[in-house]
């Protein structure tokens, strides 16, 4: 067996590392439960607390709020119709009436249940394809990782975006604010305006921090303002586990939407969201009582519930081998990782092969964990739902500002993370999607960087983007992306206009 293989599982089934793993897993299932919150801020306000920790601790308690968020944003759909995330929204057409029907908890057990059998099927595809996909990332030159880079970032803005024009106007906005700081190439200084604070760039998580902390800030001060501080009253929860008749009829269900969530996880942009109302649809139709679903159906549940987990190990596949992240939380993992001094790519495999299988079996251990901690806590962690947001508020904030400061321990960075925030206001009024310029902060750099490299290899000339197979590849895949964006805006235009 490769020894990378046993040195990374017994990284991960260290007595800290698993800690660090259940710790997370209870933060995500809190987290996605709560309306109002994300994974991805919830990501974010945990993130300054690993700076001081070590990588793989840090790296683990991040996947367990990443896994059981996925599954904590049902809690809240089944029982209150309000989805504690966006990949739960096709959870709540089922889940709910399911629960006001007085079946809260067997909704729950199913919920809980699909999720675990969806993150352990990607979890198999990330630990099969992840060193394969790593091994062929091997043989990439500048250009091939250039036309690489740009794919990702046509696929991820026309997944990303209603308004074709508008998500392309957001990565642009990106890659102009990336150019900010030192030139890569020379060293030299780039719209720094005589600002010291500017050389080194506008950092990364600042940005994060800003454009989804502040926005979400503001949703829940407007609601304390109209009154809305606390969450309504959850439902009486009996039975939770549930039993061999509802784990048999979840079969087909699940065995859709496992699949189908880790293959659209593994294409960058595409998300959970899209998946759950994917793997819900074909579940409908391929169900012999397709008609029950939307009525409180448990197969209703399980096709959704399956899918956005799924997503989670197919997300980390790009982002473990290429170095593209597959959705917004994996762009934070990254950070992250470059916090840590390590570059997500084909060469963690080869250069810290026991590291990279650490991140894939905490993932399996998030998994582990997701399940335990839901079914022995149920009953604790929907209390939460009753927290008044008059409380939770002001420590989301206050942490918010602690964690831009530390990263440099520079109060400058706090401003930015402001600016941030008020530009993502003004996107969200805008009707702009915000992913696209998040992303397009994160491949904005090595896109330079490999245009830059080739260009210089080849001494100006532009053909050696299409003399190397792999470059090519990538850049038809680009082209179809964009006229499949393009058509699809069109769609979308029409039928607004019908």
């Amino acid at each position: 067996m490769n020894p990378d293989i046993v040195s990374g599982f017994l990284q991960a089934s260290m007595a800290s590392t698993l800690l660090a793993t259940a710790v997370g897993s209870f933060l995500g299932l809190v987290v996605g439960m709560i309306p109002g919150m994300t994974i991805s801020t919830g990501i974010i306000i945990v993130l300054p607390l690993t700076f001081v920790l070590p990588p793989d601790i840090s790296i683990a308690l991040l996947l367990g709020l990443y896994v059981s968020g996925m599954t904590g944003g049902s809690f809240s759909a089944i029982l209150l119709n309000i989805p504690g995330t966006p990949s739960a929204s096709a959870t709540a057409m089922d889940g709910y009436p399911m629960a006001r029907r007085g079946e809260a908890g067997r909704a729950l057990g199913v919920a809980v249940t699909a999720s675990f059998i969806g993150g352990l099927f990607s979890f198999c595809c990330l630990y099969f394809i992840a060193p394969i996909l790593a091994d062929i990332a091997l043989q990439f030159q500048s250009q091939d990782l250039f036309s690489l880079v740009f794919f990702g970032l046509t696929i991820i803005c026309s997944f990303a975006a209603k308004s074709l024009i508008k998500g392309l106007l957001s990565a642009v906005i990106g890659l102009m604010i990336v150019t900010i700081g030192q030139d890569p190439m020379v060293g030299t200084a780039r719209f720094t305006f005589d600002q010291v604070n500017l050389i080194s760039g506008i950092h990364f998580l600042t940005a994060l921090i800003g454009l989804f902390a502040i926005p979400q800030l503001y949703d829940n001060i407007s609601e304390l303002v109209r009154g809305d501080g606390r969450a309504r009253t959850k439902l009486n929860i009996s039975r939770i586990l549930p039993s061999w008749a509802d784990i048999r009829s979840i079969r087909l269900p699940v065995s859709i939407g496992a699949p189908v969530g880790s293959f659209l996880g593994i294409l960058p942009g595409a998300g959970g969201p899209i998946a759950a109302f994917i793997s819900y649809d074909y579940s409908r139709r391929l169900s012999e009582d397709g008609d029950s679903f939307g009525k409180g159906s448990p197969r209703g549940i399980a096709a959704p519930e399956a899918a956005n987990n799924a997503v989670t190990g197919g997300a980390l596949i790009p982002m473990m081998t290429l170095g593209i992240p597959g959705d917004p939380v994996t762009a934070i993992l990254i950070g992250a990782l470059l916090v840590h001094g390590l570059a997500p790519g084909p060469l963690l495999f080869l250069e810290r092969g026991d590291f990279a299988y650490g991140i894939i079996f905490s993932f399996f251990w998030a998994n582990i964990f997701n399940i335990i901690i839901a079914f022995l806590g149920l009953r604790l962690l929907v209390k939460v739902l009753t927290i008044p947001k008059s409380l939770l508020m002001p420590t989301i904030a206050l942490l918010c500002v602690i964690g831009s400061y530390a990263l440099r321990n520079n109060f400058f960075d706090v401003y930015v993370m402001f600016a941030f925030g008020l530009l993502g206001l003004a996107m969200r009024w805008l009707n702009m999607p915000v992913v696209p310029l998040l992303l397009a902060l994160v491949l904005g750099r090595p896109l330079e960087e490999h245009l830059r490299v080739s260009l210089i290899s080849s001494q100006g000339d532009v053909s050696i983007f299409f003399t190397s197979p792999f470059s090519v590849f990538f850049l038809v895949l680009s082209l179809i992306s964009v006229i499949w964006s393009i058509q699809a805006a069109r769609k979308a235009s029409q039928a607004e206009a019908a």
